[in-house]
């Protein structure tokens, strides 16, 4: 009688020893790129640490504390966050600074916007142009406050001179509320154009000829290629700009502090020229640092909320 045969059993395949070379060469791979990782970030981070996240975190101790910066500090509680409450103003030092940034932030990236891309173009002299646009954000922020004092002198400023000239009546800019918050505003739509048609220069060089190439095929106006080609692959430019602009806005204080001082009265007092004087005229170190805290917490909140609600962000310009 034949018997049969069983089928050979499929032999597994052994594991490779942990110990082999192989995974002893990736695993020192990795030690090293991390090692590698470590060693340029630790610069960085010790540098952060120093000058970022210890003074953050002696300034919101500071602003539980009633302090003069000359003698000992005492504790206050919640003190100094109640007095912020009550002040009417620091309110109105908030409603200045909203009011900044909202006429400078959008005009200024407008502005931007539209140099960046007549100068996109081949023009004469082109680089003359883009630096004269660019010049004013290599002056510091105090010697263009002071051209803009000199500019906006109520007696001798050259653009009460310029009104006469055309007949009309001159602007009260010291004496004014309405007109001094113009007079900052316009400095810094001056200053800060500059930087951002570098941001959208550098976006528009990144955009493919090809896009516009096609566009044009299909009959696209200007109008139309900005709207449906520019505008959204300029995105990720238009989230960074957003972003610093608002956070220049509530920061502003050289260039009121030298133009305005504040005034007239509290017109033109925006939260960081406040916290000022409290801190170093008035020696309320502790309420000036509760002002910093809460403008810290509104430039972080409008930041998260711009991050997670931009959709282009993430894509390439």
């Amino acid at each position: 009688m034949a018997t049969t045969a069983s089928p050979p059993r499929a032999v597994r395949p052994q594991a490779p020893a942990n110990n082999s070379p192989a995974p002893r060469a990736r695993r020192a791979a990795r030690f090293r790129e991390t090692l590698a990782a470590y060693c340029t970030l630790g610069p960085n981070l010790v540098l952060v640490t120093l000058f970022l996240l210890v003074p953050l975190v002696m300034a919101v101790v500071l602003s539980f504390q009633y302090s003069t910066g000359l003698d000992s500090a005492s504790w206050a509680g919640l003190a100094n966050y109640r007095q912020l409450a009550d002040d009417p103003v620091f309110w109105r030092t908030v409603l200045n600074t909203g009011i900044f940034c909202v006429a400078t932030v959008p005009v200024e990236m407008a502005i931007g916007l539209g140099v960046a891309l007549l100068f996109n173009k081949v023009m004469p002299a082109r680089p003359l142009w883009r630096t004269l646009v660019y010049l004013p954000m290599v002056l510091s922020g105090v010697a263009t406050a002071l051209i803009g004092t000199l500019m906006f002198d109520q007696n001798i400023g050259l653009l009460n001179k310029l009104l006469g000239t055309l007949g009309l009546p001159a602007a009260p800019w010291q004496t004014s509320g309405t007109a001094a918050m113009a007079s900052v505003v316009l400095i810094t739509l001056w200053m800060r154009a500059g930087f951002n048609m570098v941001i959208y220069l550098a976006g528009l060089q990144g955009i493919s000829p090809e896009m516009y190439e096609a566009a044009d095929v299909e009959g696209a106006g200007f109008w139309q290629r900005l709207r449906h080609i520019t505008i959204p692959l300029l995105g990720p430019s238009t989230f960074f700009l957003l972003i610093m602009n608002v956070i220049y806005s509530f920061q502003v204080f050289d260039t009121v502090y030298v133009m305005t001082l504040g005034g007239p009265g509290h017109s033109t007092d925006v939260m960081i020229t406040y916290a000022y004087r409290n801190g170093f005229q008035g020696r309320q170190q502790g309420y000036a640092a509760a002002i910093g805290i809460v403008l810290y917490v509104i430039v972080m909140i409008f930041t998260a909320l711009q991050w997670r609600f931009s959709k282009n962000r993430d894509t390439v310009g």
